[in-house]
């Protein structure tokens, strides 16, 4: 596993209570940075921060609303009086909705949308000034191979699709200012959001994945940390994908292990 050096750099990831998040940020802590763990749930986000802070990690709970343009405005100006900058933002915060375009009611395509996609543009926004203070900035936004795709949950693909266009927006935008954007695209990850369905949904979908087996969180946050590092200086405007090889031709290793398995049987 490659290891960083993060010594000196403060980063800031949302939805690090828990699942991917919480490994970003432990990555990023134990590399030597200084991170700011951001989630709207104070109790959860309360007891993993003084778990990391208990192994003298540089961390700081930060409880935000990432649908709040005034909450991210809040938190920029308390990480500016703290920590005095910010060498990187990781969009990470999101959930998950699988049902189709009948099924899904108004209520719940905004609040999807608000989560997903708006959270990231204010992100990036509300961040901007804060991060040309540091000499190599960088966000990385966690899309999913549903934003590489036509995907079956409209609200979550449409959401994910647009994570990574403004991830692209970003990029260009940002370029001049010296601040590298790039989306990654997680396929199926062990995570609360994973499991939040059908256990036969998750069985389903590992046919499709050439690799054969779900990604750990552990392994989204080493991409996320190279993307965040000096390493991928020359990489913005990139969508990296993490998916075990799902939509290199995932229907295809399906099919053919149907078809071998219909040779097994006969």
């Amino acid at each position: 596993m490659i290891t960083y050096d993060f010594t000196g750099k403060t980063f800031l990831v949302t939805g690090a209570a828990a699942g991917m998040g919480l490994q970003e940020a432990e990555l990023l802590a134990r590399s030597g940075g200084e991170v700011w763990m951001a989630d709207i749930s104070q109790e959860t986000l309360k007891t993993t921060t003084s778990k990391l802070a208990d192994e003298n990690l540089h961390v700081h709970p930060l409880q935000l609303d990432v649908t709040s343009p005034e909450a991210w405005q809040d938190a920029v100006n308390r990480i500016d009086a703290e920590s005095g900058k910010l060498d990187g933002l990781v969009n990470n915060a999101g959930r998950s909705l699988r049902k189709s375009f009948q099924e899904t009611s108004i209520d719940e395509w905004q609040n999807l949308m608000d989560v997903n996609i708006d959270s990231v543009f204010y992100g990036m926004k509300y961040c901007y000034e804060i991060l040309t203070k540091s000499l190599d900035p960088a966000i990385v936004n966690v899309s999913s191979i549903a934003g590489m795709l036509g995907y079956f949950a409209p609200a979550y693909g449409t959401s994910k699709w647009g994570v990574r266009g403004l991830s692209k927006s970003a990029a260009l935008q940002y370029a001049d200012s010296g601040i590298r954007v790039n989306s990654i695209h997680p396929g199926l990850v062990d995570s609360a959001l994973l499991n939040s369905g059908t256990q036969e949904f998750v069985e389903e979908s590992l046919k499709a994945v050439p690799l054969n087996r779900v990604a750990q969180p552990d392994e989204i946050a080493q991409v996320v940390a190279f993307l965040l590092d000096t390493a991928s200086s020359y990489i913005t405007g990139a969508e990296i994908v993490v998916d075990g090889g799902l939509t290199s031709g995932g229907m295809y290793h399906q099919i053919m292990g149907r078809l071998e398995q219909a040779e097994v049987n006969a």
